[in-house]
């Protein structure tokens, strides 16, 4: 089995289907309800919902999930006397869930096919296969071919754009990337997944590791109002040219330690030395600052755990608590 015990937690979601052919009269029967062993259609989607949980126990190398949601639907399609299965399945954890929806569709297609084959023995189940899967560090991914309609609502992704209609500032502190000894990685990924959050991202910018120039760039971003959140990566650690902590303390006037706490206690769980970043929050005429690491893979790790309350800090922050919790 797949050590997992390094990778970071994040909401898994995998949507599968599968399809079974029944044939004329069959179909007529499982529609109406009337196949010798009742309602098959509300057995099977038990069964599915069985499938799933039953995962790790069918599967020798599959993980044992704690799985938080599971929705079976079952489509009558009379153009072709079939019925289609989409499993929805979600957790949270290390891992995805594709193998509890594709089994779960199996359970699903099996429990059909039991219950309707004393009536038409000719069955054919077909088209099993993964639709959309999302979580970890690939993020989402949909099939080449696009989603059915008949799913396209019921596999929305739930996720919420806690930063919508955020004006953000990127700055990446880094001497070999402000002096194009290396290109800067970790600005474009906080941008991008700042962007996916729902934030418009109004300017980035790539800085020496000097706490001078730091300060005065972030008091001209926090003198008027056209940004309400400045995100720095980088600069964070312990060395001589680490002092984005500094600069950040320099100029805020509302400290937020919790920001640094649950970014270091979350990430420690994988990696220990994240005990050793320095990272920080605060707020600067109503503008929320946060610094992060300097890496693209722990800066998806950390608005992973920043997401379910950044949307209500920077509200806090800027005034607009009123507003409510945040745009879906």
């Amino acid at each position: 089995m797949a050590d997992v015990g390094a990778k970071t937690a994040s909401k898994r979601r995998a949507l599968a289907m599968g399809r079974i052919f029944v044939k004329e009269r069959a179909f007529a029967h499982i529609a109406a309800g009337t196949l010798p062993k009742g309602d098959v259609l509300k057995i099977a989607e038990i069964a599915g919902i069985n499938g799933a949980k039953k995962t790790a126990d069918l599967i020798p190398l599959c993980h044992p999930l704690p799985l938080e949601h599971i929705a079976i639907r079952l489509v009558l399609e009379p153009e072709t006397h079939s019925v289609a299965v989409y499993a929805l399945v979600a957790c949270f954890d290390k891992t995805g869930v594709e193998m509890e929806a594709l089994a779960a569709v199996n359970a699903s297609l099996l429990t059909l096919y039991d219950l309707t084959k004393p009536v038409e023995p000719a069955l054919t189940i077909s088209d099993v296969s993964l639709l959309l899967k999302e979580g970890g560090k690939k993020g989402r991914w949909v099939r080449p071919e696009g989603l059915p309609k008949e799913v396209s609502e019921f596999a929305k992704s739930p996720a919420a754009k806690p930063l919508k209609g955020v004006n953000c500032a990127v700055i990446t502190l880094s001497d070999r990337a402000s002096d194009g000894t290396y290109r800067d990685l970790s600005g474009p990924a906080l941008s991008e997944a700042l962007q996916e959050m729902g934030a418009s991202v109004v300017m980035r910018d790539v800085l020496a590791d000097d706490q001078d120039m730091l300060q005065e760039v972030l008091k001209k971003l926090c003198a008027g109002d056209a940004v309400e959140l400045i995100m720095t990566t980088g600069g964070t650690g312990l060395t001589e040219r680490d002092v984005t902590p500094e600069a950040i303390s320099a100029i805020i006037e509302k400290p937020a330690p919790g920001f640094g706490e649950v970014l270091r206690s979350a990430s420690a769980r994988t990696i220990p030395t994240a005990w050793l970043s320095r990272s920080i929050a605060g707020v600067c005429n109503k503008t929320l600052i946060i610094s992060l690491p300097g890496s693209p893979k722990a800066i998806g790790e950390c608005l992973q755990i920043l997401s379910p309350f950044i949307g209500h800090a920077v509200r806090l922050a800027s005034g607009k608590s009123h507003l409510g919790g945040g745009a879906q």
